[in-house]
């Protein structure tokens, strides 16, 4: 679908004045204030996130609450067991506080439910599996247990104590916990917005920060021994996998988690980086399309188990089996994410109407349930609007959805909620459950729904693009102080920019599997820049005679040299 190009305004004046009070460029202070930062302060906090900027994390709902009971714990010689969810945020939460814990002296278990047979969350089955594995008195729910007010209630009775530690929508009910700790939880923390855009794996470092301090308030040995920071690369693994706003402390924690990515001792991240191929500095785009897919693999086709022991693994030997079966697992993964997505393709070429149909929903009891959200996320990149994918569990349907800027899905799934089994998520991303014979009054509540809320020109997605510059401007020298932007994610996307009036300088060349890629050699009459078109060759129209061409700068490493490339992003006729 072809974008709409959306340039920001050109702020040449206020551009200059902040770029002379940071002592940077006017095009890198545009881009600062194309992300909301104007003031001097504000902009250098950025650019240099520290982690001694963290917040207190006791300002965070009821961490004082599990911080007492879990000091209580271990007094008493209790097990934490931690219950974790099987996607890389509720992992490597979940290896985080286990590691973070038993160095303090907390005596611990992780559970991790099975996607298939108990489902997502504290689920009766899932917890009743756990606690006969497990026997405890507290339960420490991580990444889940936020709507799940029955089985806390019930575990309560039992005498077992649940602490949650959660980043999803809380329900209309708080669950009858010893500590809620989710900062979306009614009345928040007791900062301002303190914590909301933290994921799961954020929050369990806020917790390790909390028990740490407390333990060093007290003059305990192993709190003044613990280094916090050898946890940070888990943090950032889990936060941009769960893509979080990379801003405020998701920046400050995943900044400083990809260095300690970068020079990582844990033998199962070097040995899932040499079977994903990653080549040079770990970066965002690495774990997000290289690593998380393959953690993830794991809970979507068999047991997240594995992905924890990986994660833990400490020998190179253990860590490359489990890696390689990662491996193997994503190359099933993305063979049965294949299959579905075509067969939806079929369907909607038979039957979909864009004027009308501005929700997809599919489903079929065939369609395995671990990839579905995956395919969701597909559907919405191809079409531009939100999208649901249903497979079969039982007797029901139960899948995934994925949305876009303006439609609330999880406001959406509760306004449908005498329809559905069950629901819960975010704006963006949530799961639901629901009898086969109710999908279609689902899919037509959800595009009324749509109608109501959307615009006809919110499901032609945006290219938002920073400034409008010359090829002759573009150097090594700027690109290295654009960088001083990453890590790139929502929220503060990577810079984008135009150059008007360009042509080609030689003939294109086609390249790839199937000629599937182009490379382009353009010219504005002063410069001659490189320009990468991915999958460019499937396009039917290519760039001719003089054209604009919005782009992302890039660099272009080989054989330990790097050099500036343009990644084309879009191009129309001048």
């Amino acid at each position: 679908m072809k974008p709409r190009w959306e340039l920001a305004p050109a702020q040449p004046l206020l551009a200059a004045h902040l770029g002379e009070r940071l002592g940077v460029s006017s095009l890198l202070a545009q881009c600062l204030l194309n992300r909301g930062l104007t003031e001097p302060e504000a902009c250098r906090a950025f650019l240099e996130p520290r982690l001694a900027s963290l917040t207190d994390p006791f300002l965070l709902p009821d961490m004082r609450a599990a911080v007492d009971r879990l000091e209580q714990a271990r007094q008493r010689g209790e097990t934490v067991v931690i219950f974790g969810d099987y996607d890389v945020d509720g992992v490597t939460a979940s290896a985080l506080l286990q590691e973070v814990l038993e160095g303090l002296g907390w005596s611990c278990a992780v559970y991790l439910p099975h996607r298939f047979d108990e489902g997502y969350g504290l689920s009766r089955e899932a917890v009743t599996n756990c606690l006969r594995r497990h026997p405890a008195r507290l339960l420490l729910a991580v990444d889940c247990g936020s709507t799940a007010c029955d089985t806390v209630a019930e575990l309560r009775e039992q005498g077992v104590d649940v602490i949650i530690l959660d980043h999803h929508q809380p329900g209309p009910r708080r669950p009858p916990a010893v500590a809620f700790v989710n900062p979306r939880a009614s009345g928040g923390g007791s900062g301002p917005c303190e914590g909301r855009e933290l994921c799961s794996v954020g929050l369990a470092f806020k917790l390790a920060h909390a028990l740490v301090k407390e333990g060093r308030r007290r003059g305990e040995a192993e709190a003044h021994g613990l280094d916090l920071r050898d946890w940070l690369e888990l943090v950032a693994l889990g936060s941009i996998a769960d893509v979080v706003p990379l801003t405020g402390e998701n920046r400050i924690l995943v900044r400083a988690g990809l260095a300690r990515l970068n020079r990582t001792k844990r033998p199962g991240l070097q040995a899932l980086c040499e079977v994903a191929r990653c080549a040079g500095a770990l970066d965002t785009f690495h774990v997000g399309f290289q690593l998380a897919p393959r953690l993830n693999a794991a809970g979507r086709l068999e047991t997240a188990q594995t992905a924890l022991d990986l994660l833990r693994a400490s020998s190179p030997e253990a860590a490359r089996a489990l890696a390689t079966q990662l491996d193997d697992w994503n190359r099933e993964r993305q063979e049965v994410e294949r299959e579905i997505l075509g067969e939806i393709r079929r369907r909607l070429q038979e039957g979909f109407r864009p004027e009308t149909d501005w929700v997809i929903v599919e489903g079929d009891p065939e369609w395995h349930l671990g990839v579905v959200g995956i395919v969701a996320a597909r559907l919405v990149q191809e079409f531009h609007r939100p999208a649901l994918v249903l497979g079969g569990d039982g007797g029901c349907l139960r899948g995934s959805g994925r949305s876009i800027p303006g439609f609330d899905l999880a406001a959406a799934l509760r306004a449908c909620g005498d329809l559905l089994v069950s629901h819960g998520g975010h704006a963006m991303a949530a799961g639901v459950s629901l009898e086969p014979d109710r999908l279609e009054a689902f899919r037509r509540r959800l595009n009324d729904l749509a109608h109501r809320t959307l615009t006809a020109e919110a499901l032609c997605p945006a290219l938002w693009l920073d400034a409008e510059v010359r090829l002759s401007d573009l150097t090594p020298e700027v690109l290295e102080e654009l960088d001083r932007l990453k890590p790139v994610g929502p929220d503060n996307p990577p810079v984008h920019l135009v150059a008007r009036g360009v042509s080609l300088q030689r003939p294109l060349q086609r390249f790839g599997r199937e000629q599937r890629h182009v490379r382009l050699w353009v010219t504005d009459g002063r410069a001659v820049c490189e320009t990468i078109w991915w999958s460019g060759g499937l396009e039917p129209d290519l760039p001719v005679g003089t054209f604009d061409l919005a782009f992302a700068p890039q660099w272009h490493v080989w054989n330990g040299r790097r050099r500036l490339r343009l990644r084309l992003l879009d191009w129309r006729p001048a």
